[in-house]
């Protein structure tokens, strides 16, 4: 692109008072050359008030950008990088601010002759690296900034005429795919408010050819494409792309609540014709439950148990009572119980027994009671009993951790035959009693549970200091909470934010024996996907540490390189050395995590491979059909576990292939690993 940077320099413009004060020196006098020791601090102070002009500020926009200007201009011969970089990175990222920023870039290029023709240049640069990386959004923000430009007197007329003129040259193309040719002409078309006063008065007879030829493309496309009356009502389009857009895996466009959002609105504003429409679209997804993969069943579910949440819960049930004929373990039963299941945790029980019909009972979930199988009289003869009521006790007065232990060393271990060899064995009674009790007692509430836990946590975390306590301790959880799947859920989470159970027991116990009864419904497979998502984000903060500590110490690196002061260079050891072992234990800290992470998802593939083994052996073996409703679920959801977490398991594909997902694996089982391995050619 030509760039018309002819225009004789202006009078420097008066920096504000606030702005000045805000990048003098320490020493207190007007800002001239900054000092090489703190350079971090002014990059990231430039970086604050550039991204935070044009907010709401008791100055005037005008004196802003002014003082602004004058500021940037003073720090140019020494940070011109950085207030490039900036300047290219807003334009891109904050549209809402395009006009301040163009204003902006035009007051810096009066005032630095060259400041125009470097930022252009960059701004090129970054449209044709965005074009290249498929974020045609954002080129279309940076083209719409250049285009503002030639307001700003920093691009000529001419130049922006040039360039619109090879934009829309691309539709005189042959064979050229007609999306391309749609963009190009889309992104003059939506400059035009911008600049095309401008660029008319200045060049009419070339804006005219463009606005020609643009007319010619459309109404060729337009001849193209003559299609019939539309027979289907809108309304029927708009549910079928919202849900189409909800549906896509491996995941949707936007978070599941946004489209929950939009269509309990849609409901709002046309409650005459919407809500039947959406009506007929859930009852035919309902009718297609048997082939429907299983992640689109899980958003499914939680779509419409909140949506049925905005509406006082109203369904025509008795439609769905062919599910009353079907096997539980059958797609259609299922489904009811867990829309009823999700609903009650955003009512209540007795509203939802009230709600439903006499017939569904089977499927009405069951009261969210504690069962504290030490609470009535015939539990009397269970061991441990006595050291129960004393732990009530101890809680009761407000005893400590360590009188809570002392209390817990009369508990036998029912592993062991000789009590004197205890030490620090795992004893599962012991978690058993403590656990139970304290649990009983913080059973109000969620905040109450979540005291408790936070109160205990040093017996805790001794009483599952081994891998087998770790397990013990979900099974316990559970057992007392079984017909609360939320509160399993919400202690599960807390018990790993805290560190009393890791990640690799919760996929253990998930696949445990234990955990059989319960393994296909939808709370299980919601605290695994929850517990490799918190460990996803671990490895990803530490990365994320050691990586600012690595740029830290390469800015120091520079910032000496630049100043090419030698009394700063015997110092540099001095100044690197925490910083190096800062980046030496972070090092050691990522690879430990990536340890945990690698080893929890050999854990949960490995469990999936057993389990579905042995139900194909035991099917081929019975001569029965394998491809029953827990092998569908089974099978869907490893390919879930491959799809959601995909970005993470790439990087343990080899390690996965060599250890589990070999040749002699059974094939229906490796096709899943094939397809995936597929996916990311």
């Amino acid at each position: 692109m030509m760039i018309d940077l002819s225009l004789p320099p202006v009078t420097r413009l008066n920096v504000t008072e606030l702005l000045l004060t805000a990048f003098q020196s320490q020493g207190g006098q007007p800002h001239k050359r900054r000092r090489t020791s703190e350079p971090i601090e002014i990059e990231d102070r430039l970086e604050s008030l550039i991204c935070r002009v044009g907010e709401k500020s008791t100055s005037s926009l005008e004196s802003n950008l002014e003082g602004l200007a004058g500021v940037l201009e003073a720090d140019l011969p020494n940070y011109k990088n950085k207030i490039l970089r900036i300047l290219c990175t807003v334009a891109r990222l904050l549209p809402e601010k395009l006009t301040v920023y163009s204003t902006l870039v035009g007051l810096l290029n009066a005032r630095n002759y060259n400041f125009g023709g470097e930022f252009v240049e960059s701004m090129i640069r970054q449209l044709k690296e965005t074009l290249k990386l498929n974020l045609y959004n954002e080129a279309l923000y940076l083209v719409r900034f250049l285009s503002d430009l030639v307001n700003c007197h920093v691009i000529a007329a001419p130049s922006m005429v040039a360039m619109f003129e090879n934009f829309v040259s691309v539709v005189q193309e042959e064979d050229g795919p007609q999306v391309r040719c749609d963009w190009y002409v889309y992104a003059v078309l939506s400059s035009l408010p911008w600049v095309g006063k401008e660029l008319y008065e200045k060049k009419d007879v070339e804006m005219e050819r463009i606005l020609n030829q643009i007319e010619s493309y459309l109404n060729a496309a337009q001849l193209l494409s003559y299609p019939g009356k539309n027979k289907i009502p809108l309304n029927y389009h708009i549910v079928e792309v919202i849900f189409g857009e909800l549906f896509q895996l491996p995941q949707p466009p936007h978070i599941d609540v946004m489209y929950t959002t939009l269509l309990i609105e849609l409901c709002k504003l046309q409650p005459g014709s919407l809500p039947q429409v959406l009506a007929q679209a859930t009852e035919m997804m309902y009718t297609r439950l048997d082939t429907m993969n299983t992640t689109c069943i899980d958003r499914f579910l939680n779509w419409f148990s909140h949506h049925l949440s905005n509406f006082q819960f109203r369904w025509s049930w008795d439609d769905w009572s062919d599910c009353l004929t079907q096997d539980l373990d059958k797609p259609k039963p299922k489904f009811v119980r867990e829309v009823l299941e999700k609903s009650m945790r955003l009512s209540y029980h007795q509203r939802i027994v009230d709600i439903v019909p006499a017939n569904f009972s089977a499927l009405i979930p069951t009261n969210p009671i504690f069962i504290y199988k030490y609470m009535d009289e015939s539990s009397s003869s269970l061991p441990g009993y006595a050291v129960t009521i004393a732990i009530s006790n101890a809680i009761i007065n407000r005893s400590s951790n360590d009188e809570i232990l002392t209390i817990l060393k009369d508990v036998p271990n029912p592993n062991q035959e000789d009590d004197d060899d205890e030490g620090d064995s795992f004893n599962p009674l012991k978690i058993d009693v403590f656990l139970q009790t304290l649990l009983h007692m913080a059973a109000k509430s969620f905040s109450h549970s979540f005291s408790a836990l936070a109160k205990f946590h040093e017996v805790l975390k001794i009483l599952t200091d081994s891998d087998e306590g770790k397990l013990h301790i979900l099974r316990v959880v559970y057992e007392a909470w079984r017909n609360h799947p939320q509160m399993i859920s919400v202690l599960i989470d807390k018990m790993i934010r805290t560190q009393i159970v890791d990640c690799a027991a919760v996929a253990n116990w998930i696949f445990s024996p234990d955990m059989a009864h319960d393994f296909t419904r939808f709370y299980v497979w919601e605290i695994l996907h929850s517990t490799v998502r918190k460990m996803n984000k671990h490895v990803q903060k530490i990365q994320k540490e050691l990586e600012t500590a690595k740029e830290k110490l390469e800015k120091q690196h520079s910032r000496r390189k630049d100043s090419g002061d030698e009394e700063e260079d015997k110092n540099s050891d001095e100044e690197d050395g925490p910083l190096e072992e800062q980046i030496e234990r972070l090092q050691e800290k990522v690879e430990s995590a990536q340890s945990e992470q690698k080893n929890l998802f050999l854990v949960i593939f490995q469990r999936f491979i057993m389990m579905l083994t042995e139900h194909l052996v035991r099917c081929e073996t019975g001569g029965v059909d394998f491809n029953t409703p827990w092998y569908k679920n089974c099978i869907e959801r490893l390919q879930q576990i491959f799809l959601m977490h995909h970005l993470t398991i790439q990087q343990y594909m080899v390690t996965l292939e060599n250890l589990l997902f070999t040749a002699e694996l059974d094939h229906h089982i490796l096709t899943v690993y094939r397809q995936f391995c597929a996916l990311q050619m």
